[in-house]
């Protein structure tokens, strides 16, 4: 019989873990003067209450570590489970929030999505915007020890790859996760710290400074204004842009350098594609705003790497409204969406080592039509691939394009047009944030959704953050069997 009171005491010290960090939005309205701080107090109390009465529950079955299955259910469960309490403020608070609308941006903000169902951000208390920018700060954290712990034991998507990078977990996932998340989480914090004073240094308020550079390192996208970075200068585009690059790298490579090895992500085949795919796009970019719109050079430049980044990382700002620069722009934005940044970073999507593969392998099956008699092994940064990765990612793209097809007529049966259905479908499944079309584009937000577009949303971003495989395992009967 299954046991789930190891899951559910760790479950149960992460909620009260999250009612904890609400203290700090609350503190944040008390030095603004803000009456909103009593909000966060119930909202924080209530949640450590709950939280810490299903650890108490629990207690007694904690056991040296986790089975498979276990490690299956708690992933999922985590990113369950705190949005349900991390939706609290929004429902008590200044912004009146339906659960549903409360439970998408919460959603939203812990996957790192960046869809936001609000509008007025400028006018909304310190505390809120704080709380977003912290929701998508936490859930960059955690899932980049997911990514680099749970996702390779877990055997998905082509992950298992990177377990020899520098952590083997097998049969001692929690050990050498907290050894694991130790390291992540101080070049974390210090890319935050860094991005901070960046921003502050650029003229951001010191609120401002804070939140953007959480959502910035998270990829989350979550902006304190409506016209998210165009309400700043030139120079805070630029910022962004660096910093959405470096979160978009795997933080792995960012322990080895402190470790000494400075040429860790020079050597990584997947940074080198990463970086070339996204200068690609950008130079086609500023090619087409030049000669098709006769736009200076610099702009240019400067709005075609701060969006690309944006896109290709999952981060979601936005400079401007990208869909007035022509059907290319935005069919090219589309589709650098779904490549995604690299594995073990805060980056979304499909992740570009898989596309790596996946052509390693068309390349293979050419060679072998040509030479059938060759041995032609399928070879990653000089390491031979193995029959179960290449499954696992032919697997993962086979899941994602299905579930993209399946949500995307989900989202029109509930009256939706093809383009927001498609595109909706898509930042979900990517946690790219914003979509196309002028209800969920760059210029809109999700906010005149139906509740049940809503809610096939939140579960699309759920899937997509957790890599589609960890979910639909919990529905197979196979998984349950003893």
């Amino acid at each position: 019989m299954f046991d789930y009171r190891p899951v559910g005491y760790v479950i149960g010290l992460l909620v009260a873990a999250l009612g904890a960090v609400m203290l700090l939005p609350m503190l944040a309205d008390l030095i603004s003067g803000n009456e909103h701080w009593f909000v966060f107090l119930v909202s924080s109390l209530v949640t450590m209450l709950v939280g810490g009465l299903i650890a108490l529950a629990c207690q007694n079955g904690i056991e040296a570590g986790l089975t498979i299955r276990q490690t299956f259910v708690l992933t999922t469960g985590v990113w369950v489970m705190l949005p349900v309490f991390g939706a609290i403020p929004f429902v008590l608070g200044e912004t009146q929030a339906s659960y549903t609308d409360a439970f998408f941006e919460a959603m939203s903000g812990l996957t790192t999505t960046g869809s936001t169902v609000f509008t007025g951000l400028d006018h909304l208390p310190e505390g809120l915007l704080l709380w977003r920018g912290l929701m998508q700060w936490l859930g960059g954290i955690g899932i980049i020890v997911v990514a680099m712990v749970f996702l390779p034991e877990l055997r998905v998507g082509g992950m298992q790859i990177f377990r020899s990078e520098a952590f083997d977990t097998f049969g001692k996932i929690l050990p050498r996760a907290g050894q694991i998340a130790s390291q992540i989480s101080v070049i974390y914090f210090l890319l935050t710290a860094v991005c901070a004073l960046v921003y502050g240094s650029l003229g951001m308020e010191p609120l401002d400074a804070v939140t953007h550079a959480m959502t910035t390192i998270a990829t989350g996208g979550f902006a304190n204004y409506d016209a998210s970075f165009g309400a700043f200068g030139a120079g805070a585009e630029y910022a962004a842009t660096t910093f959405m690059i470096l979160a978009g790298l795997p933080f792995v490579r960012y322990v080895q350098m402190v470790a000494g090895s400075w040429q860790a992500p020079l050597r990584d085949p997947q940074v080198r594609a990463f970086v070339g795919i996204l200068g690609t796009a950008a130079l086609l970019m500023v090619l087409w705003q030049v000669s098709q719109s006769g736009r200076d050079w610099e702009p240019a430049i400067r709005k075609s790497l701060f969006n690309v980044a944006s896109i290709i990382t999952g981060t979601g700002y936005a400079s401007e409204d990208y869909m007035l620069w022509g059907a290319f722009p935005v069919t090219l934005f589309f589709f650098v969406g779904l490549v995604g940044g690299c594995a073990g970073s805060t980056a979304c999507s499909v992740k570009v080592f898989r596309y790596q593969l996946l052509f390693g392998a068309i390349m293979t099956q050419v060679k072998a039509l040509h030479s059938p008699r060759g041995m032609f092994p399928l070879r990653y940064d000089g390491r031979v691939v193995s029959e179960d990765v290449l499954n696992s990612v032919m697997s993962f793209f086979v899941m994602f394009t299905v579930t993209l097809g399946a949500l995307s007529a989900a989202l029109a049966l509930t009256g939706l047009d093809f383009i927001t259905s498609v595109s909706g479908a898509g930042a979900a499944l990517g946690n790219i944030g914003p979509g196309l079309g002028p209800i969920i584009g760059p210029a809109g937000n999700f906010a005149d959704l139906n509740t049940s577009a809503k809610w096939l949303l939140s579960a699309g971003m759920l899937i997509g953050r957790l890599e589609l495989l960890v979910v639909f395992a919990l529905f197979t009967v196979n998984f349950w069997r003893r």
